[in-house]
C-alpha cells in the first residue's frame, strides 16, 4: 500500500512538474474577447448564395465580456450611427443577445426585436452568427475573426 500511495505521489508531482496546467484537448471555446467582421453571408432556401466582403472602409467590431455585449460599426456611406451594448447567452449552440441601449437607428430596430437569436458556429479564432427564419432556415450570417 506504502509503495502505491510513493507511486501516485510521484505521478502526480510529474506531471504537475511537466504541465502548463491548461487542458488544451478540452479547452472550453468561448465568445469572451474582441471581434471583427470579416464578410457577411446570404441564403437562399437555407443554401449559402452569397458571400459579401467589407467594402470601401465598411468595418464591424463586437466585444463580449462576463455575458456582456458591444458593438460598433463604422460604415462611410452611411451617416448614422450604428452601436450597441447588451447581455448575451450561448447554449446548444445558439447566441443570444439581448440590446439594452443602442444608438437612434439601432433602437428602432431594438423596439421591434428585443433578442436576437442566431445559431453560432465557433472556433478558437473565429465564428460564424447565422440568422434563422421562423421556419428554422438559414437566412442571413455574419463571419468574425478574433482580433488579438
Amino acid at each position: 500500500m506504502k509503495i502505491l500511495l510513493l507511486f501516485c505521489c510521484y505521478v502526480m508531482g510529474a506531471t504537475l512538474i511537466s504541465s502548463d496546467g491548461l487542458n488544451y484537448e478540452n479547452a472550453e471555446l468561448t465568445l469572451e474577447g474582441v471581434w471583427e467582421l470579416e464578410n457577411q453571408q446570404m441564403y437562399e432556401n437555407g443554401m449559402l448564395s452569397e458571400t459579401l466582403p467589407n467594402e470601401n472602409g465598411y468595418r464591424q467590431v463586437k466585444m463580449y465580456s462576463n455575458g456582456h455585449v458591444m458593438w460598433t460599426r463604422n460604415d462611410p456611406s452611411d451617416s448614422n450611427e450604428w452601436f450597441g451594448y447588451g447581455s448575451y447567452t450561448v447554449s446548444n449552440g445558439i447566441l443570444e443577445e439581448r440590446l439594452e441601449y443602442a444608438s437612434g437607428p439601432m433602437m428602432r430596430i431594438v423596439d421591434t426585436t428585443k433578442v436576437f437569436r442566431f445559431e453560432l458556429l465557433l472556433s478558437a479564432d473565429s465564428y460564424q452568427q447565422i440568422q434563422l427564419d421562423e421556419e428554422g432556415n438559414r437566412f442571413q450570417g455574419e463571419s468574425y475573426i478574433r482580433i488579438k
